[in-house]
């Protein structure tokens, strides 16, 4: 469940960043600094972009900077990131970027839940106003824990 990935500790809100590139140091930030992940799995997800594409932007306003188990995740989790302004990943069909949700997974399946968590409060108009209006990561939190299936 999307719950047990996120916590409080791993959202930033109202983050500036240069580029697409620094927005993903920035969400894998929390990440690293509890030693969920390595500097190498940040830098995964670049080159990643950086090869294929900003596949990672996944609707309009959202990303989801991932990559492979294979190199840098000590334990799987989430960050959030909350932009201060939006940035161009260089998706047509959904730049700007204002949200981010980094993802870092030790296995194919764990995270599976989550991800599906996810997706369904992508869909409500309400998840995303809280994800704009939120004052503190509680307030996201606790919608999650509210509403979680």
């Amino acid at each position: 469940m999307l719950s047990e990935l996120l916590n409080e500790l791993n959202i930033r809100l109202n983050v500036e960043c240069k580029n697409w590139e620094d927005c993903i140091r920035k969400s894998g930030e929390p990440l690293l600094e509890r030693g969920d992940i390595t500097e190498a799995y940040i830098q995964a997800v670049i080159d990643n972009v950086k090869t294929a594409g900003p596949y990672i932007v996944i609707t309009k306003g959202v990303a989801l900077p991932h990559a492979t188990n294979k190199v840098g995740v000590n334990r799987t989790s989430m960050s959030f990131v909350r932009l201060g302004t939006p940035v161009y990943f260089g998706n047509k069909s959904n730049d700007p970027v204002k949200y981010l949700f980094m993802l870092a997974t030790t296995d194919t399946g764990s995270h599976l839940g989550a991800l599906q968590d996810l997706t369904e409060f992508l869909e409500r108009k309400e998840f995303m106003a809280v994800l704009e209006t939120a004052k503190e990561p509680a307030d996201i939190i606790s919608y999650i824990k509210l509403y979680a299936s």
